[in-house]
């Protein structure tokens, strides 16, 4: 069988029951992060611009903009959600990118416009999130054992980006349309030429951090749900998109390393979403957050003032050549300045990039006590264990040398660094309270934990609209 051909089975025949428990918790809680940081960025500028957007160019009032209390349609409701899950740089990590922010907002936006149930959305969310994880996988970006990641060593990183996760995205939305085998192919198979080019490494590259970050992940929605919609009408596709590899998908798109055998390897069997999922403590780069980690366990302890330290070096991932400090963009990549905000005990979300924290002078001035390096032997570790993050930082401070060092960053689902449920849930709370009432914020955590049980989509959608 073709790998187009069985995800589209996949996508198609798995019922709420072949969801193992543990998936549809993940799910729910994935969706209430996502949906939260949606909320906590309507107050930016670029949320407000995404908002303004949809307005804008309306249509027929069918899905819902996170926290707007406005209908328009699918397609420009899937465009701004997607912008405005992304722009805080807050929502959870899967399968080593954004995969949530890319694969959410089109299953949202069809299920409040097809009138479909909770337990349908988890099932499809599911399904969508898992075929995304699994092309990941396949482009050498979601490492799952040590074997990936001496394979992705060996062949070198190359481009990457989101562009993937167009599948997962046009699977869910097809799922809540209720495709049967031979529509879904032809979703999948539009879906695989309405997707983004991996300009990912341009943004990363380009020397400035401007707003089009990871490729406006909400326009790449858009092209998802137009997948779905062309589909139902009896659209054709191109069904054999991932099985051509030397001119199908990796190729046009821009992907140097491509191991297929991944995608369909145990399909249904054995889950892979859920394996290195990050719910994001703080609203900035994950590369930084062990060693923000171990900084709050620094200054927490001794309690340390900014003005007590002199200096701080911080061992991540990589260095993260400091951007031009421009925006909210360029202050979620540097160091400097996400060290400086944890340093003046800023509350952890949107009111990092609030202007007058962006512009307080004591932040600005102890950006220059900052510097950020390699953590030695990083990538040997990620061998021995591909979940790993080891980070360290080094404080000085009252004539002293504060040293705290950490293998995992505190999110990350495993062992002690996991979040529990109510910590997912009072990251929400957080971000909703410039949005919603203290009572509509609890009816929508009600509903998103026991989403199985709602009825309609659309009245989970008015729990997080303030109308």
């Amino acid at each position: 069988m073709s790998i187009t051909r069985a995800l589209a089975k996949f996508a198609v025949e798995t019922a709420w029951d072949d969801l193992p428990p543990a998936i549809v918790r993940e799910t729910k809680l994935v969706l209430m992060d996502s949906i939260g940081c949606a909320l906590g960025a309507l107050t930016t500028d670029k949320g407000k611009m995404h908002a303004a957007l949809a307005r804008r160019l309306g249509g027929p009032p069918e899905s819902s903009v996170i926290g707007v209390g406005e209908k328009v349609s699918c397609l420009n409701a899937a465009l701004a959600n997607g912008e405005l899950i992304l722009t805080l740089d807050y929502s959870n990590i899967i399968a080593g990118g954004h995969d949530g922010a890319y694969v959410i907002p089109a299953p949202l936006a069809m299920a409040e416009s097809a009138g479909a149930s909770g337990k349908e959305l988890v099932v499809a969310l599911s399904l969508g999130l898992e075929v995304s994880a699994r092309l990941a996988r396949a482009t050498g970006r979601h490492n799952l054992t040590p074997e990936d990641v001496k394979r992705q060593r060996a062949a070198g990183r190359g481009l990457t980006g989101n562009a993937y996760s167009n599948f997962g995205a046009a699977a869910a939305a097809g799922r809540l349309l209720r495709f049967d085998e031979a529509r879904m192919l032809h979703a999948l198979g539009v879906a695989g030429h309405l997707c983004m080019v991996l300009s990912y490494g341009r943004w990363g590259h380009g020397g400035r951090r401007h707003m089009t970050k990871y490729g406006v992940p909400g326009w790449q929605s858009t092209g998802a749900v137009t997948a779905a919609l062309l589909a139902e009408m009896g659209y054709t596709g191109d069904t054999t998109v991932l099985d051509d590899p030397e001119h199908g998908f990796p190729w046009y798109v821009g992907y140097r390393n491509w191991y297929p055998e991944a995608i369909t390897d145990r399909l249904g069997e054995a889950w892979s979403f859920d394996v290195g999922l990050h719910y994001k403590p703080y609203p900035c780069c994950g590369v930084f957050h062990a060693a923000l980690d171990c900084f709050y366990g620094v200054i927490d302890e001794h309690d340390l003032r900014p003005e007590e330290i002199e200096s701080v070096t911080a061992y991540c991932r990589s260095d993260m050549e400091t951007p031009p400090f421009e925006g909210i963009a360029g202050a979620q990549f540097n160091p400097r300045y996400v060290f400086a905000v944890a340093a003046h005990r800023v509350r952890r979300g949107v009111e990092w990039y609030d202007p007058g924290t962006m512009n307080d002078p004591g932040i600005l001035a102890f950006m220059e006590k900052v510097s950020c390096q390699t953590y030695p032997d990083y990538p040997r570790a990620l061998e021995e264990d591909p979940l790993a993050n080891p980070s360290k930082v080094e404080v000085v401070a009252r004539g002293k040398t504060f040293t705290e060092e950490r293998m995992y960053r505190r999110g990350t689902v495993r062992g002690e660094v996991r979040p529990s449920e109510e910590e997912i849930a009072a990251k929400f709370r957080h971000n909703a309270e410039r949005v919603l009432t203290a009572k509509k914020t609890e009816k929508a955590i009600e509903a998103l934990l026991a989403l199985e049980d709602v009825e309609d989509v659309s009245e989970l959608m008015r729990h997080v609209s303030p109308r």
